[in-house]
């Protein structure tokens, strides 16, 4: 093993050696016909591994078409002063000009492909077998990290032997990316309740660090899920769930708009069918929960119409 620089802009040491042969992790994906481009560092055979005191931390992106916000997160992520990350992306086929964005940025980029997939949480899975890292985090293109430091301050003080899952807190921002809206979680209290998944998603993947093992004990990620593919990823870990440290750190900035923008009650329908799968409670309880959710949505969506005009 041996350390090298790559002498091009937005640049960092890597490790250059094969990856271990562990987890069924693969460090190429296998060529197909239907495969549009492929490049990276791992293309040039450079890989990276986690270090003694600074483990490994793997950023993963899924596209498809889209050109006008993609640079931003790439950007975000490849300016990062963590000297120890890798960043994947997978690109859905995409037809729009991402592609060139993408290449534009391979040199700072671990390994991207664009190809056909089923849906996101295919896409997912896609990224998740590449992984090298200690820890996951998922960015989607559109979202992007909020300061060139902020990797470096979730990873400070992480035991990567015991610390399963490492949340930070989330900026929902407008479309255009300026504007901010919402602040997740809402308060920061130090402590994490499980209980809290039963009404919502309480750990925003966009600022959640996951621990390979995660993924190694509890597989990966259901492709019948269309919105909520991490969420119930981890309620199958709700009875036994590990420990969570959180930290009182702005880290990803949400942008809105998404597969799931305006389907917001197909959402919730796809949450009460993943706690009944998962069985995180009993059935009355859940119903109950269900339809308290599903209260608050419709007199959400209907405020509008009993405001006294102004």
């Amino acid at each position: 093993m041996f350390s090298i620089d790559i002498d091009t802009k937005d640049s960092r040491s890597v490790n250059q050696h094969k990856p271990e042969k562990n987890v069924n992790r693969i460090a190429i994906l296998a060529p197909n016909d239907r495969r549009q481009g492929e490049g990276g560092l791992r293309k040039q055979g450079i890989f990276k591994s986690s270090l003694p005191e600074k483990p490994l931390v793997s950023i993963l992106t899924v596209v498809f078409n889209g050109v006008g916000f993609i640079e931003d997160t790439i950007l975000s992520i490849i300016s990062q002063d963590y000297e120890n990350l890798e960043f994947i992306i997978i690109d859905g086929g995409s037809i729009d000009g991402t592609v060139d964005i993408i290449k534009k940025h391979e040199h700072a980029i671990d390994y991207w492909i664009s190809e056909p997939d089923k849906g996101i949480s295919d896409a997912f899975n896609k990224a998740l077998i590449l992984t090298m890292g200690d820890y996951v985090n998922f960015q989607g293109a559109g979202d992007y990290l909020l300061s060139d430091s902020v990797v470096s301050e979730m990873m400070q003080g992480v035991d990567a032997d015991n610390d399963m899952l490492v949340c930070g807190r989330i900026q929902r921002v407008s479309e255009c990316g300026k504007q901010m809206l919402w602040v997740a979680p809402k308060r920061y209290t130090g402590k994490f309740d499980k209980r809290s998944l039963l009404f919502r998603m309480s750990l925003p993947h966009q600022a959640l660090f996951t621990h390979k093992k995660m993924f190694e004990r509890y597989g990966l990620f259901d492709v019948n899920n269309s919105f909520c593919m991490d969420y119930e990823h981890l309620l199958r870990a709700y009875k036994n769930f590990p420990k969570v440290t959180l930290k009182n750190i702005l880290f990803s900035a949400w942008r809105e708009g998404g597969v799931g923008m305006d389907r917001t009650l197909d959402v919730l329908k796809e949450y009460g069918k993943i706690k009944m799968k998962n069985n995180v409670a009993p059935r009355v309880v859940l119903m109950l929960i269900e339809r308290w959710i599903l209260f608050k949505y419709y007199i959400k969506r209907n405020l509008v119409f009993f405001r006294v005009p102004q």
